[in-house]
Order: C-alpha cells, then sequence, then structure tokens
C-alpha cells in the first residue's frame, strides 16, 4: 500500500515539472492499492480553490475519490500529539509530520518528492523509484 502524498497530486494536478512521472506511476500502480490522508484532502482542497481552480478540484473528488477506489486515511487525536513529536525532533513541518505518522501508523510507503523525508528513519519514495521496483 502506499500513501500519496499532497505534493505528488499537486505535481499532476497543475501539471508541474514532474507531472509525467506521477502520471505514469498511476498507470502502473492500481488505486486499490493508493491511500491519501484527509489531510491531504484539505490542503488539495486550500490549493486549488485559492487558485480558482474548482472545476478541476470537483474533478478530482469525482474522479480520484469517488470512482477510483483511492482509499482515504486519517489521524486521531492521540496520532496528532505524535506528530508534535515528530515535528520537533525531525524539524518538519507539521504537514509532512501528518503524512509520516499516517505512514507510520497505516503501514504503508509514503510517496513524495519531499526532501525532508530522506533523513527520516523511514524514507519516502517518489514515484519513479516506486515504477522502477516494480519493474515497470
Amino acid at each position: 500500500m502506499f500513501l500519496v502524498d499532497t505534493n505528488v497530486w499537486l505535481e499532476l494536478l497543475l501539471e508541474q515539472e514532474k507531472a509525467d512521472e506521477v502520471r505514469e506511476f498511476f498507470l502502473h500502480i492500481e488505486s486499490q492499492f493508493l491511500t491519501i490522508t484527509e489531510f491531504s484532502l484539505y490542503s488539495i482542497g486550500i490549493i486549488l480553490t485559492r487558485l480558482r481552480k474548482h472545476d478541476l478540484l470537483n474533478d478530482f473528488f469525482s474522479d480520484t475519490i469517488e470512482d477510483s477506489g483511492v482509499s482515504i486515511v486519517r489521524l486521531n487525536v492521540s496520532d496528532l500529539k505524535q506528530i508534535s513529536d515528530i515535528c520537533k525532533e525531525y524539524k518538519l513541518d507539521f504537514d509532512d509530520a501528518y503524512q509520516y505518522v499516517a505512514s507510520m501508523k497505516y503501514d504503508m510507503t509514503l510517496v513524495s518528492f519531499d526532501n525532508d523525508f530522506k533523513r527520516m528513519e523511514r524514507r519516502s519514495k517518489t514515484p519513479a523509484m516506486i515504477i522502477s521496483e516494480n519493474g515497470a
């Protein structure tokens, strides 16, 4: 199972530099093996509405969440306390620590372009790394 970080979704949604890599990842990994945090959903919503991309946001919710079978996970209050500790210990932002704690709690591989995870005990992988490992 893969927990896909906010930055990966946004890379594709906003057609940024690594959009093709993300597109290839989603073509090779079945959606039933993909997960997004509730926090990422809200973050994507905030970013896309600030950019006035309301139709894109609705399409994302429909296509990615409702129709594709991507799972949604969330953290509870005791997990949130762990986020604070992770932030302090590893000097992570709250959003990165949230993804990290969620990946640990649900025992998933974190898929991210964020370099902050390279110094963590449980490292993330880029979409390209996962494609390569899966022989695609």
